[in-house]
């Protein structure tokens, strides 16, 4: 039982690192500055090894990865929905504001899963080390946020 809701809580964060991952790639798209298509493609790679490493713990708990049998993933789902919608105005302070909405939900829902305690510390190994990684790119963004507000 407890490697069920485990499984859940996994899948519930490997569809918002997709979630991440796609909304990264259309930002690199449609971003009208160098230095921020790189980041952004950095940031997608990023999101698409977490999604990496969170199937295998999915299937080392038992649980099938591709099998998505849980709900919509909800608001956070509609955060990015957001900021895809934000990019067609190909506007690099609207970009920058809408990534740290999708970094905020994120980082939220991170916290969420490292207090529940049936996870097993090899889960919370990887967890605390993509959270961190959601953390850094949060800050990084909200500095950029700041420079390409002038």
């Amino acid at each position: 039982m407890e490697n069920e809701k485990s499984i859940g809580n996994l899948k519930h964060l490997l569809s918002i690192c997709n979630d991440g991952k796609e909304g990264y790639k259309t930002a690199a798209e449609d971003a009208d500055s160098a230095e921020l298509k790189t980041l952004f493609s950095m940031y997608s790679i990023q999101r698409a090894e977490y999604e990496m490493q969170l199937k295998k713990a999915i299937h080392q708990l038992g649980g099938d990865p591709d099998n998505d049998t849980g709900g919509p993933v909800g608001a956070l789902h509609r955060v990015w929905m957001d900021i895809k919608t934000a990019f067609t105005k190909n506007d690099d302070k609207a970009i920058l504001n809408a990534c740290v909405t999708g970094e905020e939900s994120a980082l939220e829902a991170y916290d969420k899963e490292l207090q529940d305690p049936g996870i097993s510390p090899e889960i919370i190994e990887i967890l605390s080390v993509q959270r961190n990684g959601v953390a850094d790119c949060l800050k990084n963004i909200e500095a950029l946020k700041t420079q390409y507000a002038s």
